[in-house]
Order: structure tokens, then sequence, then C-alpha cells
């Protein structure tokens, strides 16, 4: 029987009077449902209509709620006359509520659930699928209730699909009075029934009390078993993993309701189709993801090919010669940190902490690994130090400073961030459920596991000879704990370590413990480690007379007197109450107190107090900016009152090892905006001021002026060339640090290291500190900054500056018979000053700033004297060492002048004959013959440094520079004007034509035989400035020494890439040095750092071709789809492994050559001209297959991911690197329209393919919050992509990771990835 719409009516009110007429007359629901489908069809309503939906909804709920009613509405859905997922949600809103009066319609409910929720792709793929879920949102008001302001249909999917499952959870809770005991007392849905009478007198058998009470309670446990159902489900499941991802507070609330369900519910124990522990395990975070439709394989393949041989699971296995190459960036990252003129604005150790980070995630190693791959490259680190030569640079204490300060900070910093993220989410988890767990991480069990390990490399934890007795004290002080004696009270300042037992003697790994023990990383249960100590406590001799005169006397109340300052100076506090003990008494000691305090503070304990390193740095630092007396007075800066405290602390840090310690602590920017103040007052400070020492000398303000003044230099390269040497947009490292950069690095501190610092936060001033808060420091850099530009302008007479100018040259040269002409010289004027005044040292009792004003003047006209004959090379020498005596901070002027001269190339080359000037010829010969063996091993050829036997020359600037150095005696007290003019002498050299460098290494080998083996690899080293393809022959040996196999070099992998150091091994004489250790004292020079990137990448493939070619026999490069599918073969295994060798030697060349730029840089630039570009050398002959192609695309992936780990972390995005969504998007986006067609490619199809995949799995897999930065509609574009690879789960995999932006393309993609059928986790 035909039903029509009557019309007389509209269309939907036709649509209900159809409805209710078919319904009186029992027309079969089918015929019905078609009826309607034609009428609807017939006047243009687009199907599935939201309308009918709601009207079939409305209709049922609840006049009509009979059988008929129900069949009509399941016929509707049946064949797509209304859109299922809405009238799922619209029941939901008017059935869950009413379910206790009517049990049947919700059991009803719950099969229509079962039945529709699953067939997604219907829905999705369907004509009116925005509409659609738009009206969802109007119906549960979803993205009000989960704060999300899209209404994308794809995000509401999520939002639906998360709603379905949570309601049926609260509502099951609700059914079984358990509702009330979850925290927030209710649920987020409209569950509670307005209408609890439970008689229905419309329904078919419902009257019948016992049958309804049935009912309700088996629906229930259907409820339950439809969560479960939802969860088994592929497509469905993988949809509520997105929420899990991306709705983590949510996803929270959603767990504790759950858990509280299986641990009470009697509902789910009575199911026959779920268990508790079922249930449980379905939603729990650990399950994996099986997917037997997956068409992709580019996950598996690539972690397949890159597990061959894999680095990460030989980590623990094995450190010896290439098995412990998986840490070789730790080992270059400090060995590179120990240049000794580099400053750096960020802590070692913060550095270091990203690093470890960052290639844990690559790798995936475990941490316990981690930290002893880290252990054992700070070890290696001291083992190469001790043998290396003697330098002007102590490197001990530095290198001491890595292994037990630096590292220690930041395996803390990894278990504080673990364990606070524990105490977070435990604060969380007692706010829920009341109880409180202990936040005891993973790192902190990986870090004693590591450190128990460790004692099985007894050949690394030889500690040098100089520590030894710290070592001892060390073993002693675990061997007494370890027998139930107390080491209070001073028990050990009678031990007598010097000759320890061998069985008690102490080594490197008890000073690691003792420096974790004391940062609260260890207790002191580590002590009873088996086989951490040996002896017995009767074996520790002591001391007859058991005289007690170290820390412990100072802690149980003793004065502070001389005698103890000076065993105190000499010892090292070992920790932090004794230091800020020291530190109470330079703050309200008396004077001779204060002075006693602060030179111990600037001794032993800074450079080797270990466990307490940082915070003596810090304490110094305080001490430098002292605050106001309550009762100060005066008009002068309060800074006056000080002065011999601050000279003290000035002069007790001045040396170059100090200063590199407070730059591995991260303390350089703050010392700089300490010292700035300094040189300000005391620079204009009237010389005529002095102050009376303890001991009877005086102190002048140009002393207290000058030791500031060369400190806060010694901070930046000060004498650096202008920055037009340097080419290309990246500079070198460190190029760029001056005194502006260094208060930006103090006024706004890293937002990672600045939660890290803890009390080191306060010496971050509440107001930014500028340089034109100091105006005669900023008008000096000015003035600095132009002398270094260009070429002085004329000074004129009259002036003040010429007056103080003047003074200066009668000073300098008033032996000299030149001295009185050089004025009139320099002035060009004859209306000079007339006769030498004999009152010249009173006409320069001026403020220093006033004196260092005409310095520059001053240095022009002697040089312009001596390059005309007018002042003879030894009256110039003679001259500058009088100005450097008189005023030490002049030295810099001095420095900064010669060395911008000498780049300007105006000035006539100085003959050193051993007349007019030294000669180098004595020691010439020889460090030509050492030049040439340390550069042996590189294949590189050294010019020759004599030219037919003509004398060597040097410009005259330079000359006069290196002559003036040399005067100084080898001792403590010059060390600080030597250490300010050998960075200068260092870069001119290497900025000089050949032989300069070797020349000035001659001149002071023969000053300084000590340095010899130091100053000749210095000179080796210019080699490398002056020849780009020695560059090139150098990074080529490097990576050939890293993934060398025994017996190519004996020592394999990192012994082969960094050696022994440098220096006189043996008695044959100087080695060879290992070219990583070239290169890494090398780069800082090179100005074209672009270069030496394109030529890693370079080196990279042609080293992988090489590696294939050897290792994998020619038959298994023919294997089909070019890919050896027997993982096991040891050919492909160790291929792998060198290949991530070569990759990681690549990554870690590029981060420490330009850090964050260059990498920026090489995914910008470098790289994706590499693919455009033809490269026919990747066809190789016999790779049919395209198994070299691949491979190569791989390793260029690994390479790619880890440079940008090691410049941006993987964590989510910070202020260090805001440029990382905009340059990874940039890559990103060449990759997907190189996939678009839109750009043409030179490479190898496979290397791209390869490469691409690879860099994606990488991504998704280890830095998965890279992606939640990047654009979505890039993300697609490139999801699309590789779809069309058939890379479906990659595809996919990569929309999941990409945060909530990408949520709704993620959920659509899972619809679509996945057909019809068995989608039911095996």
């Amino acid at each position: 029987m035909a039903v029509t719409v009557p019309a007389t009516t509209n269309m939907w009110d036709g649509v209900l009077e159809m409805t209710k007429s078919a319904q009186i007359k029992g027309v079969d629901p089918l015929m019905w449902a078609v009826e309607l489908s034609s009428t609807l069809l017939s006047a243009g309503v687009s199907m599935p209509s939201t309308k009918v939906a709601e009207l079939l909804v409305s209709h049922i709920c609840w006049s009509n709620n009979v059988p008929i009613a129900w069949k009509f509405l399941e016929k509707a859905l049946s064949i797509r006359v209304v859109p299922p997922m809405l009238v799922l949600a619209l029941l939901s809103n008017r059935v869950i509520p009413s379910r206790r009066s009517h049990p049947a319609a919700y059991r009803l409910y719950l099969e229509l659930l079962k039945r529709h929720i699953f067939p997604l792709a219907t829905e999705v793929n369907g004509s009116n699928y925005h509409k659609i879920m738009e009206s969802i949102d109007d119906a549960l008001h979803l993205n009000q209730i989960f704060g999300f302001h899209s209404s994308e249909p794809g995000l509401v999917l999520v939002e639906f699909l998360f709603s379905v499952v949570w309601e049926l959870l609260d509502v099951s809770l609700d059914d079984e009075n358990l509702l009330e005991l979850v925290p927030e007392k209710k649920s987020l849905w409209p569950i509670k029934s307005q209408d609890m009478d439970i008689d229905d007198h419309n329904n078919y058998g419902e009257n019948k009390v016992d049958y309804h009470q049935g009912l309700y309670k088996m629906n229930t446990i259907t409820a339950i078993e439809i969560i479960g159902e939802i969860f088994r489900n592929k497509v469905t499941f993988r949809i509520l993993h997105l929420a899990r991802r991306n709705m983590p507070a949510h996803w929270g609330s959603f767990v504790q309701h759950l858990r509280l369900l299986v641990g009470n519910s009697t509902a789910l124990r009575n199911s026959k189709d779920i268990t508790p522990e079922a249930l449980l395990q379905l939603t729990s975070d650990n399950r994996v993801l099986l997917s037997k439709e997956c068409k992709t394989s580019s996950l598996q393949q690539f972690h397949a090919v890159m597990a061959s041989g894999s680095l990460v699971s030989s980590a623990g296995q094995s450190y010896g010669a290439c098995r412990s190459a998986i840490w070789l960036p730790i080992d270059l990252f400090l060995e590179d940190t120990m240049d000794g003129f580099v400053v750096a604005t960020t802590s070692a150790a913060e550095t270091l902490t990203d690093l470890l980070k960052a290639h844990q995630a690559i790798t995936q190693a475990s941490w316990q690994d981690t930290f002893l791959g880290l252990w054992i490259a700070a070890l290696r680190l001291v083992q190469r130090e001790g043998e290396a030569a003697e330098g002007p640079i102590p490197r001990l204490d530095t290198c001491l400073c890595l292994l037990l300060c630096t590292t220690t900070l930041a395996v803390g910093n990894i278990i504080d961030e673990e364990e606070n993220a524990l105490l977070e989410e435990n604060d969380h988890k007692q706010m829920h459920q009341g109880n409180e767990t202990q936040a005891l991480g993973n790192c902190r069990k990986s870090l004693v596991s590591s450190l128990q390990q460790l004692g099985d490399f007894e050949g690394l934890l030889i500690p040098p000879s100089s520590v030894t007795s710290i070592a001892n004290q060390a073993a002693a002080k675990a061997i007494l704990v370890a027998s139930g004696i107390s080491v209070g009270s001073g028990y050990l300042d009678g031990v007598s370590l010097n000759d320890m037992p061998n069985t008690c003697a102490g080594n490197l790994r008890h000073l690691i413990v003792e420096a974790c023990i004391a940062r609260n990383l260890l207790d002191t249960s580590a002590y009873l480690w088996p086989g951490y100590v040996k002896g017995h406590s009767n074996q520790i001799p002591r001391n007859i007379s058991g005289q007690m005169t170290g820390w412990s006397t100072l802690m149980k109340g003793t004065p502070l007197t001389s005698q103890m300052m000076h065993t105190l100076v000499s010892t090292p506090a070992s920790s932090l109450a004794e230091i800020e003990k020291i530190y109470g008494i330079a703050i309200n000691g008396t004077e001779e107190e204060k002075i006693f305090a602060a030179t111990v503070l600037c001794g032993a304990s800074l450079t080797r107090g270990w466990n307490i390193q940082e915070h003596t740095g810090f304490f110094i630092i305080k001490l430098l900016s002292p605050p106001i007396p309550v009762d100060y007075s005066g008009n002068e800066s309060h800074l006056i009152v000080y002065a011999p405290l601050l000279n003290v602390l000035l002069m007790g840090i001045s040396t170059i090892d100090c200063v590199q310690i407070f730059s591995l602590l991260g303390l350089a920017p703050h010392l700089a905006a300490v010292l700035m103040p300094l040189c300000e007052v005391f620079g204009s400070c009237p010389s005529a001021v002095s102050w009376t020492l303890p001991n009877g000398e005086h102190l002048s303000p140009l002393s207290v002026f000058s030791n500031a003044f060369i400190l806060l230099l010694k901070l930046w390269r000060f004498h650096q060339p202008p920055l037009e040497h340097f080419m290309g947009d990246v500079t070198p490292v460190g190029s760029q640090l001056n005194p502006e950069l260094l208060l930006l690095a103090h006024n706004y501190p890293q937002n990672n290291q600045k939660a890290r610092r803890g009390h080191f936060s306060n010496l971050s001033s509440t107001e930014p500190i500028f340089l034109d808060s100091f105006p005669k420091l900023t008008f000096w850099y000015r003035q600095h900054q132009a002398c270094i530009a260009s070429t002085l302008s004329d000074l004129k007479p009259g002036t003040s500056v010429y007056q103080i100018f003047d003074a200066l040259l009668n000073m300098m040269f008033r032996n000299t018979k030149a001295g009185q002409s050089l004025s009139h010289s320099a002035s060009g004027s004859s209306n000079s000053c007339g006769s030498i005044p004999e009152d010249c040292a009173s006409r320069l009792k001026l403020p220093a700033w006033e004196i260092l004003e005409a310095v520059p003047f001053v240095l022009d006209a002697a040089l312009t004297a001596c390059a005309h004959g007018n002042l003879s090379p030894p009256e110039l020498i003679t001259g500058l060492r009088e100005l450097a005596i008189f005023l030490p901070a002049s030295m810099a002027t001095v420095v900064s002048y010669l060395s911008a001269e000498t780049t300007r190339g105006l000035w006539k080359p100085a003959s050193m004959n051993g007349t007019d000037w030294p000669s180098p010829a004595a020691s010439l010969a020889m460090v030509e013959n050492n030049i040439n063996k340390i550069l042996s091993a590189t294949g590189v050829d050294v010019p020759s440094l004599s030219a037919g036997g003509t004398t060597p020359t040097l410009p005259l600037p330079l000359a006069a520079l290196v002559s003036l150095t040399i005067t100084y005696k080898v001792d403590r007290v010059s060390e600080s004007v030597l250490n300010l003019a050998a960075p200068a002498l260092n870069t001119l050299g290497a900025s000089c034509p050949w032989p300069c460098m070797a020349i000035i290494s001659a001149l002071w080998v023969q000053k300084a035989k000590r340095w010899t083996d130091y100053l000749i690899f210095s000179a080796s080293r210019t080699v490398f400035h002056h020849n780009s393809n020695a560059v090139v022959q150098l990074l080529k040996m490097c990576f050939k020494s890293a993934i060398a196999q025994p017996p190519v070099f004996s020592s394999g992998c990192v012994g082969g890439l960094l050696g022994h150091g440098f220096g006189s091994h043996s008695s044959g004489g100087i080695y060879p040095v290992a070219p990583g250790i070239l290169y890494l004292r090398v780069h800082r020079s090179v100005g074209d750092v672009m270069f030496m990137t394109e030529e890693i990448v370079s080196l990279l493939m042609h080293t992988v071709k090489d590696i294939v070619s050897t290792d994998v026999p020619p038959e298994k490069l023919k294997k089909p789809n070019g890919l050896v599918m027997r993982y096991g073969e040891v050919s492909l295994s160790a291929a792998m492994t060198r290949i991530k060798q070569a990759a990681s030697l690549g990554a870690s060349l590029v981060w420490l050559t330009g850090r964050l730029n260059l990498i920026q840089s090489l995914l910008k630039e470098t790289l994706p001209s590499w693919f455009i570009s033809g490269h026919k050398s990747d066809q190789i002959k016999g790779d049919s297959g395209g198994m070299i192609g691949m491979l190569m695309g791989y390793a260029l992936a690994y390479f790619a991911v880890l440079s940008g780990a090691f410049g941006w972390g993987v964590e989510p995005v910070s202020l260090c690197c805001k440029k990382r969504p905009v340059i990874l998007g940039l890559h990103l986006e060449f990759m997907a329209s190189a996939l678009d067609g839109k750009i043409s490619l030179g490479c190898n199809k496979a290397t791209w393919r390869a490469y691409v995949s690879g860099f994606v799995s990488l991504m998704v897999t280890c830095a998965p919050k890279w992606a939640m930065e990047v654009d979505v509609a890039v993300l697609k574009r490139l999801s699309r992509g590789l779809r069309k690879w058939d890379e479906e789960e990659l595809a996919l995999t990569l929309l999941e990771i990409s945060g909530v932006n990408a949520m709704g393309s993620a959920a659509e993609m899972i619809v679509e990835s996945f057909c019809l059928g068995d989608c039911i986790l095996k």
C-alpha cells in the first residue's frame, strides 16, 4: 500500500504525517523507508537528511515509543535516509537520561549503537558529511565540552566517538551507584533522569517490575561490553588513540572513571564477553597496534634496516673500539668544549643535557647505556688530556670539571626533569585517587646501574697523578663508611692519602660517585656496591699528630687565620655547607677575614671543588657585586669601599683556566654583568686615590681597573677582525660574542636553562642591564670598534686627549733619542709642547678611561715612527712594554690595534733577522719537521717554511706584537697579559700568509721550550686555514678514521678519530695528531662554513658507497626491490653500523661547526640543493636493485634528523629554537612539493624515497613534537604524497602525532585507510 505525503502540508509536516499514518496502518518498515526516500528525492532533499533524523527521534521520544516506530528508524538508517551518527547523538540526549523509565528504549539504543558506530567510512565519505558533523556538535555541544574552537568535521568525529564511550562509561558507573566516587561527583554528560518513575504506561510488556529490573541490569552489562568492542575495533580504537594523545586532561579523567569501574563494577564481573583485566588492557597506554590491512612497509623496513647492526642494540654490550662509536657525538662535544679561548653564554651542562636527550631519543638507547656512554666519553677525555702536551692553557682542571661537575649536573637535570614530571603526575593522582606514591624515576635507577657497570672499565678509571690524593680520600671515606665508622668531625683530615695501599687506592669512579652524592643524585648506599671498596679501615694510614687544620676545623668555629687560609686555598671544599661558611665570612667577617675568605673562594674550591664548583662561582660573582653598606654616605660609588676585597677576587679568577670554568658553568654573562660596573667606577676614579693593604702595599684604582678590564675582555674575542673577513650567511662559532650579547644572555636567560638553575636565577637582574648604562665603557667600546674598522684620524693639538697622548709618548720613550720628535710627527704640526716636561708622571695621574682614549693614537705614532726608521724595533718594544707596565689595561688596546693594522695589510714586512727583530731561524727547521709529523696521518702537503734561504718576515704590526709578548717571563705574574694576547696571535697567524704562524711558534719555542709541542701543534693548524683542499682532506680522514675497523686504525672509531691528544708520547718524539682533534681546533677559524657543510654531505654519500661496496657482496646488491631482507646477515649489519657512525659523525661536525645557524642552513638550503642537482655518481654499477641508493637515502635521513635534534632538541619548542617550526616547515614543504611533482629532482629515486620515508619515520618515532609545530596544510600534502607511494601507515602516523590541529585529518584518514570487514585487533 503506497504511503504519500499529503499535498496540503509542508514537506516536514508531511513526512511526520506519513510516518504516523504508516505506523497506524502497520505498513512494512522497508516499504515505508523506500517510499520516504523516493519522496525526499523527488522534493530535492539530499540524503542522508539531518532534518528527517531530528523528526524521527522526536517522534519516538516519547509519544511514540513503540516497536514499529523503532523499526521505521532502523530501516531509515539501513538505507541511508538518515545519518547514523547523528541519530545516535540525538538518541543519546533523549534515551540515556530516561533509561530507568524506558529500559527497552535504552536497550534498542545500545543495539543501534553496536550496529552503526563502526561503519564510519560511509559517513565520512558521504555528501552531507560536513553538515552532519555540524549537527552532531550542535546537538551534543562537543566543542564547548572539550574546549575546542574549531568545527572541523574530523575533529567533531573524534569528539563524538570519545563522548560515546565516556558517556557509556559514566552511565554504567551511575547505574551501579559508583558515579559519586569519581572526583567530580558527576558526569560531563546528561545521564541523570529527570523522571525517576519506573512505571511506564505505554510500553510493550514493561509493566512487570522484575522484567524491568532485569532488563535494566542487562543494559548495564551491554553498555560495558560495547565499550570493549569499540576499543577492540581497529578504526575506532585508532581514533580514540588520537583523543588520548591530544586531549590528555580529558583522557586522564576518563581513565580514572574507567579504573573505578574496573575495580568496583559487578556488571563487568558478570559479563561473559569481557573481563576487568581485558578492559583495562584494551585502554592501556602500552597497547600495540597491529594492522593486517596495512599496505605500507616503510616504517617496518626503515627500522629493520636501521636496526641491522644497530648501534642501540650494541650500546650496552661492549665499549670496545667500534661499539663505543654510538657515543661519538658526546666525545666530540666534550673535546670541542676544551678550546680554552672560547667562552660560551650557555653552561656546558645545559648544552650537554640537551645533547644527551636528543641523542638518546634518536638512537632509542636506554638511559643506563646513555649515562654509561657519557661517563666513558668523559673518562676518555681525561685520559687524552693526561697525555697531552703542556701549553699556556692549563687543561686538566677544565677537563676534570667536565667529568665531575658538568656531566653530573647534566645527569641531574635529566633526573630532575623526569622526577618533577612524576611529582606532577602523582599530585594529579593524589587529587583524584587520594593516594600518594614516591616519585623515584627510572633515570635515577639507570644512573645507579651505569655507575655500577662503570667499575668494569678499570683502564679508564686511573686518576691523573695530580688528583690521586683526592681520589684516595674519596675511597678512604667509602671504606670508613662501609666499615661503620663515622667520617664526621674531621676524621679524614688526619688521613695520609699519598701512600694508600693498592687495595684501598681511589680511582675516578670514586670521584664521580662523590660528585653525584653531593648533588643528591645518589646516597651513601653506593659505598656498599659490590667491588666499590676493596680495603678495610685498618689499612688506611694515619698521621701520628692527628692535627686537624682543614675544613672541619673551620666548620667547628675556629677563626679564619692566615695559616688556615693557606691550607684551605689548596684544599677544595667538599660540601655546600663549607663553601657557604666561607661566603658568610667574606660577607660578615673582619676586613682581614674577608680578604682571607675571598682568597679561599678563588683557590682549589673553584678549580677543583667539583662537588660544589657551580656554587663557588656563584658566590664569587655575588661578592663582585657587593650591596651598599647600611651606613654608607659617600658621594662616589660604594664599590670604592670594597676595592681591596674586589681586587683579591679579580686577581684570583684572572687565569684562563678560571675563565674557562666560569664559561663551562654558564656564568660568563653574569660575570661580565658585574665586571662592567667595576670597570666603569674604577676607570673613572682619580689615580690619586689609593688603599693600603694588610701587607702594607698600596693599591691604586688603575690596578683594580686593569684587573677588572682585562678579565672582562677575556670573555669575548675583542681582537676579532671585522666580520667582512667571514664568508656566507653563517659565521664560525663564537665569532659574534660581544659585550652586548653577554648582557643579553645575562638579562634573558633561556627558558629551559632558567628552570634548572635554582638559586642561580637571582644572578639575573630584576631590571635589564644595557651597555649604555656604562657611558665610559660604551665610549671605549665604540672607539675600539672604530679603530678595528678603519685607520685613525689625525689628533688635533691642544685637546685634552692630545695632552695625554704627548705625556704617554714622553713616558714610553723618555730614554730614546726619538722620544722628543714623536709627538711632533704624529700631530703634523710644528707647534709642539717643546721640551720633555719633567713632571710627565704627574700629568698622567688621570682616570684610566681618559688615558685609554689616547692610547690608539700613541700606538699609531709609535708604529709609524718605527716604519719610517725614526724608532728602532727594540725601542718600540721597550716603549710598548713601558705602557703596559704603567697601565696594564692598555695591553688590550695594543693587541686590538696591532691586530687590526695587521689585517689591513698596509705596513711593510719586518725582517726577522735577529738584528732589528728576533730571529726564528734556530728553531724553524725543527718546527717544520714536527709540523710534517703532526699532519702525516692526514695526507695534507705542508708548504716549505724556507724559500731559497731568504730571511723570514712578518707584517710589521704582527712582528711588534709577537716581539712584545716574548719579552714577558712565562710565569703567573705575566700570565694575565700573555693570555690576553695569545688568542690574537693565533687569529693573526692563521689569517696572515703562510708561514707567519710557524714563525710565531718558532719564536715562542725559543722562549718556552716546555711548550714546544703545543706551539708546533698551533702552527700546524694554520695549514688548513690557507688551503680549502686541505680542509676537505682533513674531513675525509675524519670519516675514514671514524668508520675504520682494525687494523687500519688500531684503536678504531673514537680512538682513530680523536687519538690521544697531542704531544710527545714516546721516545720517538711527537706523534701524528688524530684528524678529529685537528678539525676541532681548526673549524672556528675557517671563514666559509657553508663550504664545509656541503663537503660533509658529499663525503657522507661517498662514505656510504665505500662501506656498501666493502661490506655487502655484489650479489646481495641485486636483491629484488633493492632490499636485503635477511636482516641477520653479518654483511648488512656491519654496513649499517658503519653507515650510522658516518652519519652521526657528519651531524656532530655540522653542529659543532656552526651550531643552530648551520643546521638550519643545512635543512633549508644545502640538502634541498643536493637533491635538486644531478648526481650521476649515484648510479653505481651493479646496483640494479637500488640498494646503495636506498642506504644513501637512509644515511642522509639519519644525518639530517640527528643534526636537527642536536640543534633544536626533541622537546616542545622554546625560545632557544623558535625558528624550528619555520625551518622544519620549509623542509617538509620541499618534500611535499617534490612528491606533488612541483619540484624536479636530480638525485637517485631510491635515495629520495628512502630519505623522505626515513626522515618522516625518524621524526614520528623519535621527535614527534616537531610535527606538532608545522603547518597542518604542509603535513596533509606530505601525507598525501606518502600515500601515493602506498605508505599508508607512515602517512597516517605523521598526522596522528601532529597535534590537535591535525587530529581531524588524521581521523578521516584512519577511516579511509581501513576497509570494512575484519577490524578486530588480534
